[in-house]
């Protein structure tokens, strides 16, 4: 069972996680009882113990408790590496077989899930120093590489390499081979859309296939009408040999 010395640095390795990772936080007191996100990562330390025991229903119990707190829910039998950041941090689900490496930053409304199709391992796989932005969903047993980002509300349903930028539902590669991410690059809003870019390159074909049906369009009428024109003529002539 977990003794005091354990808990004792489990709070004190969180605390300073945050403290590198979030400008914001002014003060020990304030992160230890303001931070949402620091409360679920902990209570989810204490019950990943628990579950690495098979005390499943302590587990389970402490998890969901740290839910019904602080909105954040993360299974326990899910493996998360250090320096682990959840930042404001409500509405995100971590599922069971998810694996998280070191200094990781998630912000809100990010779920870590599976498809409902797999069995064993469901969940993806995040390397260290991985960046997922709001509203973004991870789902499926593949791996997000080291250094990655997933900009805000993308929807990542294959592997993603590491050093990559993946934007857009369903997510996409924009950038290969970026620079590493650090706690001052954090920037979810500035990075090329590349649905917008496809809708632009599907339009400007749509103008030059309407271009070509109106020239088909245009030949064709210019053939019934010779045709008819000749059908014309030769009835004509036929009368006035008549």
């Amino acid at each position: 069972m977990l003794n005091f010395e354990e808990i004792k640095k489990i709070f004190n390795e969180e605390i300073e996680s945050v403290k590198r990772r979030d400008p914001a936080a002014r003060s020990t007191i304030e992160i230890l009882l303001t931070y949402s996100g620091l409360h679920a990562v902990i209570a989810y330390r204490v019950a990943h113990k628990f579950y690495e025991k098979r005390l499943y229903l302590i587990a389970r119990i402490i998890s969901q408790t740290a839910r019904f707190i602080t909105g954040i829910e993360i299974h326990p039998g899910a493996k998360i590496g250090k320096g682990f950041f959840i930042d404001h941090g409500s509405g995100v689900v971590i599922g069971e077989t998810a694996e998280i490496g070191d200094n990781c930053l998630i912000y809100q409304g990010v779920t870590l899930g599976g498809t409902g199709k797999d069995k064993g391992k469901r969940h993806p796989t995040l390397g260290n120093n991985v960046m997922v932005g709001a509203g973004a969903r991870v789902l499926g047993p593949f791996k997000v590489g080291d250094n990655a980002k997933i900009a805000a509300n993308a929807v990542v349903l294959e592997e993603v390499p590491p050093n990559c930028t993946a934007v857009g539902v369903p997510a996409r590669i924009v950038r290969r081979n970026g620079k590493r991410v650090t706690a001052c690059d954090l920037d979810q809003i500035h990075i090329p859309d590349p649905v917008s870019q496809e809708l632009c390159k599907q339009l400007a074909r749509i103008e030059s296939l309407e271009k070509k049906m109106n020239k088909l369009e245009i030949n064709e009428l210019g053939k019934k009408y010779n045709t008819s024109t000749r059908s014309e003529l030769s009835d004509k002539k036929s009368d006035d040999f008549k």
